[in-house]
Order: structure tokens, then sequence, then C-alpha cells
């Protein structure tokens, strides 16, 4: 019989160890719409998704579509939104990088144009919009790194809700 030459942590494993599948209500994701036309949503719905530490908001767009995006701060139900690069430069709405002024908190970052938001989702997180120019701009992000981006990847201005 003898001794065990590996040591390992033996069961079916804990919480730490698996994806967290189940629960799961849709991908957060920008929807796909024309880079130059205006569309205006409302909040229809704040959820609360399994292993997501922010609020999730559902929105109706003015096409009758739903789309679920992470819940930028002073967001309610009945909220509206604006996205498309002639909407305002206020909290809540979604513009292009290019479009957004200097110094402004943006959270919900595209990394490439169009992938519908992957950087700083997390809760109570934000960058800030650094500089521009002629076809990129330079954002900073909260671990202190500046990304030089495609001014035309969309963001939405605001800080993640949840933060504390």
């Amino acid at each position: 019989m003898g001794k065990r030459t590996l040591v390992r942590r033996r069961g079916k494993g804990g919480k730490q160890f698996r994806a967290i599948i189940t629960g799961k209500i849709a991908p957060t994701k920008y929807p796909n719409f024309e880079i130059n036309e205006v569309h205006h949503g409302i909040v229809m719905d704040l959820v609360h998704e399994r292993g997501r530490d922010a609020p999730v908001a559902k929105i109706k767009f003015d096409d009758n579509n739903y789309s679920y995006i992470p819940a930028p701060e002073g967001t309610t139900v009945g909220s509206k939104i604006e996205i498309g690069n002639g909407a305002q430069p206020l909290s809540k709405n979604i513009l292009d990088l290019g479009s957004i002024p200097d110094g402004t908190l943006v959270c919900n970052i595209e990394k490439n144009i169009g992938d519908g938001g992957k950087l700083i989702k997390a809760a109570g997180s934000s960058a800030i919009v650094f500089s521009h120019s002629v076809d990129s701009v330079k954002v900073k992000f909260p671990s202190g790194m500046i990304l030089d981006m495609n001014s035309k990847c969309r963001a939405m201005i605001g800080i993640v809700a949840g933060g504390g």
C-alpha cells in the first residue's frame, strides 16, 4: 500500500474552483447600433446577477430591443440613456472615446471596436479620459497604466455602481 507520492487536495472542489454558470441572465454588452445614429433607452429594471458585484441595468431601446449593461452610479428605474455620437456627454450616456471630453470618468470601455465593452466593469471602478490625438485616445486606468485606445471604441460615462 505505501504512501502517496503526490499530495493533492481531494474532494469535489469548493466554490473557488467552480465556474458560476447557473443564475446568469445575459451577457452585458452594448447593442449593435450604427455609429452615427443616436438611440434612446429607458432603464426597465436593475438586476443582481450571480457572480457579479455590480448591478446590471436592463435597458429597453427605441427599437424595442433589450440590452443588459453594468449600471453606473445614479441609475434608477426609469432613467433615460442615450447611445451614439450625437449623445450629450452626461452621466449614463454611451459615446465614442473620441467624443468624450478630457478628464471625464468612464467605465465599460470597449477593447476593440464593437466588442460590447470589456474593460472597467467591476463595482466602483472607473477610468479617466486623459488626452486625445488624431485617431487615438489616452485612457488612464485605476492601476495607473495609460493606454492608447482607438477613438471609435465606445465607453459609458460615469462610475460603475455597487462600489460601496
